[in-house]
Order: structure tokens, then sequence, then C-alpha cells
């Protein structure tokens, strides 16, 4: 049995960057939106995961896909901070929004990471025009399965299609932190 639809949570983000007002999903609505979680210091992060949500953000019209970015920091927050991003943003040239996950009042995990059920850095999360959340994904995704994964879901009437939810594993049935090549998982709260 296909699991149901589960509608995208708002985004909890204390700042943006590239955006000259914050970005609300329910706005977004009518387009299917990529969402790249990432932090500064995750290898897989700066070496495929960045690269790949530019080469969607050009191969894609805006009308048709937004691509957001989400700093979200669960190790080493002190390097971490604004002051950094903004370089960050600068020296790689990312133009699309990003945002920072608002961290949370317990434990290492950001509100958002919390929300989409987040295991670690990099993860992409697909949302399609209804607003549904149709994949989410930890790690590293082949540029042609990710490009038909948008390719379909762009495809798809506007009203909305079913949605096929596909959800992330529970965080605490996963382990403690890892940075490996494919990317850095976030520890169980």
């Amino acid at each position: 049995m296909k699991p149901e639809a589960v509608s995208a949570p708002p985004l909890h983000v204390t700042r943006w960057f590239n955006s000259d007002v914050p970005i609300d999903l329910a706005a977004l609505r009518g387009r299917v939106v990529l969402l790249h979680a990432f932090q500064m210091l995750c290898p897989a992060c700066v070496s495929h995961g960045l690269p790949q949500a530019v080469k969607a953000r050009e191969l894609f019209r805006e009308t048709d896909l937004a691509v957001i970015g989400l700093h979200t920091v669960f190790e080493h927050h002190a390097v971490m901070d604004a002051a950094a991003l903004q370089v960050f943003i600068a020296e790689y040239r990312l133009t699309f929004p990003i945002g920072i996950d608002e961290p949370a009042d317990t434990g290492s995990i950001p509100l958002t990471m919390q929300a989409y059920r987040l295991q670690g850095t990099p993860s992409l999360v697909l949302i399609d025009r209804a607003g549904q959340v149709r994949a989410s994904h930890f790690g590293i995704v082949d540029d042609m399965a990710l490009g038909g994964m948008i390719g379909r879901l762009i495809g798809e009437e506007r009203a909305g299609a079913p949605a096929e939810a596909r959800s992330a594993p529970d965080a605490d049935a996963r382990g403690g932190l890892a940075c490996e090549d494919d990317g850095c998982r976030a520890p169980g709260d």
C-alpha cells in the first residue's frame, strides 16, 4: 500500500539570505519546491548537494520549480553562524533563497529538520504543486534521478495529482552522528 500524502510543514527560519521577504511554502503552491538542507562544513553538501541545487535552479523554469536552501546546523554551532553563512553564500555564488533553520530549545536538531524528520545533511525534500511532501532523501541523489523526479512533479496537473509521500525513517532508529563521503548523519535526540 502506498503511504498517504503528507502536507509540507512550515519552515522555521530565523533569517533569510537572497530573499527580501520570508519564504512561505503556502505562497509557492502551484510550483514544485526543492528544499535542500545543508551545512557549510558537510563535505557532501559542498561537493554534491549544493552544486546539484544550483543545477536544478538553472535547468528548470522558476515558474515551475522553486529551489530553497536550508542551513540546518546540528553540529559545530559556534563556527557556522549567520556571518559565516553570508560569506559562504557569497563565495559559492549561491543565488537561491537560503534560510537558517531555527535552533531548538533543547537538543541539537533544529526545528525544520525535526519537522521534516531529516536524517542529516545533505538532505533534499520535494514538495508538489499542492504542498504535499513527495520525496525526502538523505545523502547523495543521482542528478538524473532527481531531474526525473522533478520533471514528473512539474508535469502533474496544477490542481494536484494523487500524492505519494516518502518520509525519512525515524531519527532515533539510526544512532549517532557520522560524517562520511555521502553526508553527515544527525545524532538521535
